[in-house]
């Protein structure tokens, strides 16, 4: 809490440095409040926090249902991915 009783609020960078915790749902009460609060005032960090969810839910969907991801995506984009692995890295 600051000086004149109430709590002090997250900077930006505040809330990407406690995005994971946020989301494993491991935030003191207290903490998860004010990154809350933070969220409704400031639709960068919202915008930031609903693209990361949506990144981390496709990425959990590639190792889940690899056969189902790889289907929806155009041929073009799997052969280009199969040609950059196998380049040598220096």
């Amino acid at each position: 809490m600051s000086s004149s009783g109430r709590p002090v609020r997250l900077t930006c960078e505040q809330v990407i440095d406690f995005l994971m915790d946020y989301l494993d749902g491991e935030l003191h009460e207290d903490l998860r409040q004010r990154f809350e609060t933070h969220l409704e005032v400031c639709t960068a960090c919202k915008d930031y926090l609903d693209s990361y969810s949506k990144t981390v839910a496709l990425g959990k969907q590639c190792f889940d249902e690899p056969e189902a991801f790889v289907a929806e995506m155009p041929e073009s984009l799997v052969e280009a991915i199969l040609t950059a692995s196998k380049k040598p890295t220096n």
